[in-house]
């Protein structure tokens, strides 16, 4: 196999460029998605099976479609009801984040669901209200054993992110097959982008799991 390294030093700026990108709508998608899914997830579980019928619906959604097909929606049918024209960016991180609020919420939901009952009524029984005994009680429990699904999800979405190629949003992947339409190589661009993918999830798998190991410490 012959590899071209001068094309790798060619195309290093827009790799860089690129992994930025990546970077930067993974961060943006984890932060919205991390929202979305923790409101999605205490909705699913309202007592009222009425009100937590449309967050079933939602969730039932984006886990069974998919994810490729949800972001050509919100690119070329969603994104411009709203802004008046497409916008790949923007497509990238409402994707990203809608789908993985999904997988969160379900995490979340399990997670909460693993606290044993007893810890509630116990926070009940101190005179905090419903609102009061989650947030203090409940949930930096739960939190200790989401860590695990959490970073898995994470690395998923940052995988996920190469297909807002496309869309066209010049992220990792993206320029990848720029310099493969251009130059007609294989190993070249596809062997850099896995790499730098490669080097993305095993630093977030590292950090995880020294969060994960001093929280156990607390």
């Amino acid at each position: 196999m012959d590899f071209r390294w001068d094309l790798l030093a060619e195309y290093g700026p827009f790799f860089l460029k690129g992994t930025l990108l990546t970077i930067g709508l993974s961060i943006a998608s984890i932060i919205i998605g991390t929202v979305l899914g923790l409101l999605i997830g205490l909705g699913k579980m309202m007592k009222n099976g009425w009100l937590a019928l449309p967050f079933k619906w939602y969730i039932a959604f984006f886990r069974g479609t998919p994810f490729m097909v949800q972001i050509l929606l919100i690119h070329f049918a969603v994104i411009p009801v709203f802004l008046g024209e497409t916008n790949a960016i923007v497509a990238a991180i409402v994707a990203l984040s809608l789908n993985s609020a999904a997988y969160i919420a379900e995490i979340f939901r399990a997670g909460i669901q693993s606290i044993d009952k007893g810890q509630m009524e116990a926070a009940r029984s101190l005179g905090m209200n419903h609102v009061q005994s989650m947030r203090f009680v409940i949930l930096p429990q739960a939190f200790k054993r989401m860590i695990p699904p959490l970073g898995n999800e994470f690395i998923v979405l940052i995988k996920d992110s190469s297909l807002a190629a496309l869309i066209a949003a010049p992220e990792l992947m993206y320029w990848g097959q720029a310099m493969q339409g251009q130059y007609y190589r294989v190993w070249e661009p596809y062997l850099t982008a896995a790499a730098i993918y490669l080097v993305l999830t095993l630093s977030l798998s590292f950090l995880l799991s020294l969060l994960e190991r001093r929280l156990a410490t607390e």
